[in-house]
């Protein structure tokens, strides 16, 4: 069987859907303006591809939906949420100048979604083709892990819109990553008066900090950084209180077991302080084999387009770690993610629209040519 691709997406229509998407903010959290922001997703889906394009509501906010009908083979992936507060698009708004647009959330990740929408579109023939436009990845995808791994086992490959690596890579694979909080109880007391009498929450933390940035291992792709602390009420009071927030990043499942296994054992350094941590790897390491099939039918496509493992976490990670085909990284060119210079390059859109269109023909031939070997066709 073979697939067919028409020629041609126009990038004036992309910019065009692209200003749509940016210019209905969608901040993680804020169930109200992601609502509104799923309701954008879902109208340029159904004007691109036909169909319905269903809102899953969730408590994070609606996710985005759509199917082209018959037996699943290939997953969309996205998100809609930014992290970018309402207001920014008054003090940033959408422009395009000097081969770039320029807004918040143009390359994470909205850009990418365009992209992706667009080259299906491209298609004649968008049978087993979904796609999952999720409304909490910035912020841990806990109301739609469930349904990216159900979507994506039954589709058996995954394709994920995030931004591109630096230069237009693809992301082969991605670190696990998570966040832990150690929040340290001690006792107050008067810091001039009697400052023995009570248990310095302060310098207990300061102890646990030391302990935690021993457990890094960047030889070998383990981070672990001390990011936030917090402690004390006032200036003539030992603290009774304090917290540490703690980035970490890991390349192994073995390195997640053991840094969590080492939160897990932290202990006091004090007499009478109390410790108590929170958190895990949310997000399981993606591995570069994940992505080795995926990544050799996208090179025969785009010759000489490079792959690489990056620190970010996405919601690939999830699928990867169910042992699903995953192929991160192929939204937008650009960069300044998360930033106030976040940028996307217009001159890369079609290009990109046309690899994810190529992938999915791949995909579906792959597929389909596995079925008839196993049923003994020639």
């Amino acid at each position: 069987m073979t697939m067919h691709q028409s020629a041609g997406v126009s990038v004036d229509a992309m910019i065009e859907d692209l200003r749509k998407l940016v210019e209905v903010e969608s901040p993680s959290r804020d169930v109200d303006a992601l609502a509104a922001s799923a309701r954008a997703v879902a109208a340029l889906v159904e004007s691109r591809l036909g169909g319905r394009a269903v809102l899953v509501d969730s408590e994070a906010g609606p996710h985005v939906h759509w199917s082209g009908g018959g037996e699943p083979q290939v997953l969309v992936l996205g998100h809609h949420d930014t992290v970018f507060p309402l207001g920014t698009l008054a003090r940033r708004p959408f422009t395009v100048e000097d081969g770039h647009a320029t807004g918040p959330g143009v390359f994470d990740m909205l850009g990418g979604l365009v992209q992706a929408v667009h080259g299906l579109a491209s298609l004649d023939d968008r049978s087993g083709v979904e796609i999952l436009v999720t409304a909490d990845e910035e912020v841990g995808s806990g109301s739609s892990r469930a349904l990216i791994e159900e979507r994506a086992l039954a589709c058996g490959a995954v394709l994920v819109f995030e931004g591109a690596a630096d230069g237009g890579g693809l992301k082969t694979g991605r670190k696990g990553c998570g966040t832990f909080r150690v929040s340290v109880t001690g006792r107050a007391s008067h810091a001039g008066l009697e400052p023995a009498a009570g248990v310095n929450a302060l310098i207990e933390a300061s102890h646990q900090v030391l302990r935690i940035a021993e457990l890094g291992r960047p030889d070998i792709g383990t981070t672990v950084t001390p990011t936030v602390a917090a402690a004390g009420t006032l200036d003539n009071v030992v603290p009774a209180e304090a917290t540490v927030v703690v980035d970490v990043r890991v390349e192994s499942t073995a390195e997640r077991e053991r840094v969590e296994s080492a939160f897990a054992a932290l202990a006091p350094h004090l007499d009478g302080a109390e410790i108590s941590v929170e958190g895990a790897v949310g997000r399981p390491p993606m591995p570069v084999e994940a992505s080795a099939e995926l990544f050799a039918l996208a090179q025969r496509l785009l010759p000489g387009i490079e792959g690489s493992s990056v620190g970010g976490g996405s919601d690939g990670n999830f699928t990867a770690a169910l042992g699903v085909p995953t192929l991160d990284g192929l939204g937008a060119v650009g960069g300044g993610a998360h930033a106030d210079h976040e940028y996307l390059v217009i001159g890369a859109m079609a290009e990109r629209a046309n690899l994810v269109a190529g992938l999915v023909c791949a995909i579906r031939n792959a597929q389909e040519d596995e079925r008839r070997s196993a049923n003994g066709a020639p």
